[in-house]
């Protein structure tokens, strides 16, 4: 019997929709097609944190510029303790202070000290420091009057408990190099050396579009048969954490001109458009079309082989990345955190990914799958004398909950057909 038109049509683009990419192939070739964006902004550094460097940075001087005690003690000519031991002390005449905040400005002569605390300069003529525990002051002399004299208990070496000028950070020295997303203590080291304003990448704009007649916005009451919009707003934290700024454009009804429309001007406005629902195999998909119409290349893939997200499209229209994301939010969610968040990382031109943050643990069931396909099974992490067991936190990929209820996601590997209970595997947090 010969199918209707229609029919063999579906049939036909169903058959082409299960051709999947493995996502690692499939990333690389949406990354392939991305340039980093070129705009950057100066900004105050103690306001810079997360943002991605645009120049490499260099150190305009030693860090730090003078020779510091790393002690509580007294700064010494080291040649002056030799020999001292708790059986045969030595002894030192102490002639002053350094007072922190100020200039070392004492000239040591043979066998004397100064008293100097954590942090302080060491006069010129000093090359070590003792600890305070280390001595003992001889008789019974009034501390603030000086001289006096100390008996010191093990001799020091050149250098011992001193941090010399530039051991931190020599002059010159590429501090940040292009690239960098900046951390806290990149703040602080920045802040050390009196860098108070960088350049920074200018971050991508996310244009966020939910679709579908069914989708309303949370702040509405949703009558039978409708839904709040959860994707749009979860997406919308994970472009933050990235370092991207996440744009609501509200949701669009199931009409492929209202569609097309509202993704042109997200394209026009924006760096990223993300398009939740409307991905999957079904007679309302207009996403793929969507994006064909809007300009080259157009969809790159459709279908990348994982569960959830497998209805995943990807596409490129002028140079800027496209996603369709499917609409169960647990789907939408991992999806953008294998696609979304990479591409804004290549927007940003970061030369270092950031660590994701992973764990092992043990199974405490198995978790079945299928070989020829990756599993993000979300995981619910619990810690135990003999180390962390992880627990799956198994339901359908519309059950948000599932993620909330999770610490993190287990991946079965491409090769795998599961895991099995007691085994040693690596937990991704979220």
């Amino acid at each position: 019997m010969k199918l209707p038109y229609v029919i063999w049509w579906r049939l036909a683009e169903m058959a082409e929709f299960f051709n999947v990419l493995p996502p690692d192939d499939a990333r690389a070739l949406l990354l392939s097609q991305i340039q980093p964006l070129t705009q950057s902004e100066r900004l105050p550094t103690i306001e810079a944190l997360g943002r991605v460097t645009t120049d490499d940075i260099y150190a305009p001087h030693p860090l730090p510029a003078f020779r510091r005690s790393t002690m509580d003690g007294y700064a010494v000519r080291a040649q002056d303790t030799y020999g001292a031991s708790e059986a045969l002390p030595g002894f030192i005449q102490v002639v002053g202070e350094v007072h922190m905040g100020h200039a070392a400005d004492v000239e040591l002569e043979v066998g004397q000290a100064t008293l100097v605390h954590t942090g302080a300069m060491l006069p010129f003529s000093a090359d070590a420091v003792v600890q305070v525990e280390h001595t003992q002051l001889a008789g019974s002399p009034d501390p603030h009057d000086y001289p006096y004299e100390i008996e010191i208990y093990r001799a020091v070496a050149a250098g011992q408990n001193v941090i010399q000028v530039g051991e931190d950070v020599p002059e010159q020295a590429l501090i940040i190099e292009a690239g960098a997303m900046l951390r806290p203590q990149d703040i602080g080291g920045l802040l050390a050396l009196g860098i108070t304003s960088i350049s920074v990448r200018r971050q991508p704009r996310v244009m966020i579009l939910a679709t579908g007649d069914e989708i309303v916005s949370p702040m509405e009451t949703p009558r039978l048969g409708q839904i709040r919009d959860i994707n749009s707003y979860a997406v919308a934290g994970q472009c933050i954490r990235a370092g991207a700024l996440p744009v609501i454009m509200g949701i669009v009804p199931d009409d492929f001109a209202a569609l097309k429309d509202a993704a042109g001007k997200a394209l026009a406005d924006g760096d990223i458009v993300v398009m939740s629902a409307g991905s999957s195999v079904s007679v309302r998909d207009m996403t793929v079309d969507v994006i064909d119409s809007l300009g080259e290349p157009g969809v790159l893939f459709h279908g990348v082989a994982t569960r959830p997200g497998k209805p995943t499209i990807a596409g490129v229209v002028n140079g800027k990345p496209v996603l369709g994301l499917p609409g169960n939010p647990v789907s939408a969610i991992i999806q953008f955190d294998m696609f979304g968040v990479p591409v804004v990382y290549q927007l940003l031109g970061i030369n270092r990914l950031p660590p994701r943050e992973r764990i092992q643990a043990r199974l405490t069931q198995n978790i079945p799958s299928e070989s020829g396909r990756e599993d993000y099974v979300p995981a619910r992490l619990e810690e135990s004398p003999d180390g962390f067991w992880v627990t799956p936190v198994f339901g359908k990929s519309n059950l948000i909950y599932t993620l909330v209820n999770a610490d993190g996601l287990v991946k079965v590997p491409l090769n795998r057909g599961g895991l099995l209970a007691g085994e040693s595997v690596e937990v991704r947090l979220f």
